[in-house]
């Protein structure tokens, strides 16, 4: 359906409902989770069962203590192990009083194999003390605006105060995931530190082939908890589910609706305008979008183009010159815009030079 309207200025509008993504509703999934949330990398929410609900979060919180240090030390940096590192209860790395490690390996530690003396040396590096660290942490959270979480020590060893929610570790991992060192470091699968084999505990890493990172949690308190990312068709979206006895089917169900259900399209996409060049070389020039808009759309969903552009142009025009406006309206609320550019050069047409007869 297309709309034309006209200003008495020489700027013409049009207005076109374009539809959505063709895929149909399926069934939502129901996860196994007291809470869940599925949050896309730009904090758009698709999906969430009492995503407020404050939980213990156990070794999730690791992912706190990773992007921490990311951004208090350099993963080249030499770690001495303390005894005050070693045998803390729970997962390990079993590191031992007088070793040295690099950040980075104590990193991998952290996030394959869950290490709680990882997260003890790497609080202990950054700040001196797990109370210093945990400052940090909150800080951290803060800026995020994690508003009901808590935290109390780098490991997610179950303590009072130590506390968080579905959306806020999404909004965690969606920081985590910005970050490059991060990103590496979790995808990792496996590898090899001082003589051990490190084996990463997020198995979504080969059961979801588009899954890119992850963190493991569980304590008897807890249950199962998991933060996942995954990106398909350029949507990279984020998954977290606290006291989940299926988690790992939850979470794959969860992507596979949420891909489903959601397109990520360029809204401006083919879109261009010709205008007519007065005293130019040629007699019109396209009016491009200069960048794209991508916009996550819903099945059945409509988008309203408005354009502004004027009806004809003097030459000279010059390429990626502004020429005019795209804005992409849905439910009647503006949600993105660009300039249109001219798409060449179009020089101005001399007249011919007189000549003398002699």
């Amino acid at each position: 359906m297309l709309i034309i309207k006209k200003f008495i200025s020489a700027l013409a509008a049009l207005s076109l409902l374009l539809p959505g993504c063709p895929a149909a509703y399926a069934e939502t999934p129901c996860p196994s989770a007291r809470s869940a949330i599925v949050m896309t990398s730009k904090g758009r929410i698709m999906y969430e069962k009492n995503a407020d609900a404050q939980a213990l979060i156990a070794s999730t919180t690791k992912l706190m203590t990773a992007i921490v240090t990311l951004e208090n030390a350099k993963l080249n940096e030499l770690v001495d192990i303390t005894y005050e590192c070693c045998n803390i209860e729970g997962s390990s790395m079993y590191l031992k009083a007088g070793e040295r490690y690099t950040v980075k390996e104590l990193l991998l530690g952290l996030l394959l194999v869950s290490g709680n003396d990882a997260a003890q040396a790497l609080a202990l590096h950054v700040a001196g003390s797990v109370e210093n660290f945990t400052k940090l942490m909150n800080a951290k959270a803060a800026e995020l605006g994690m508003e009901d979480s808590s935290f109390e020590n780098p490991h997610g060893l179950d303590a009072p105060g130590h506390y968080s929610t579905a959306r806020d570790m999404a909004k965690l991992m969606c920081c985590c995931m910005e970050n490059e060192s991060f990103r590496q470091l979790c995808a990792t699968k496996s590898c090899h530190i001082k003589g051990q084999t490190l084996i990463n505990h997020n198995k979504l890493l080969d059961m979801c082939p588009d899954c890119i990172g992850g963190k493991t949690g569980y304590t008897q308190a807890a249950g199962r908890c998991l933060v996942s990312c995954c990106e398909r068709n350029g949507l990279r979206l984020i998954c977290v589910t606290l006291s989940a006895p299926d988690d790992w089917n939850d979470h794959i169900r969860l992507y596979d609706w949420a891909y489903s259900q959601f397109e990520l399209r360029d809204a401006v996409e083919g879109q261009s305008f010709q205008v007519p060049v007065i005293s130019g070389c040629e007699k019109s020039v396209r009016l491009l979008p200069e960048s794209s808009i991508e916009l996550l759309l819903e099945p059945e969903q409509e988008l309203c183009l408005k354009v502004e552009y004027p009806r004809f142009v003097f030459a000279p025009v010059n390429k990626g010159e502004t020429g005019g406006k795209i804005w992409v309206i849905i439910d009647g609320k503006q949600v993105g815009e660009c300039r249109l550019v001219y798409e060449r050069d179009v020089d101005l047409l001399l007249p011919e030079e007189e000549t003398d007869s002699g």
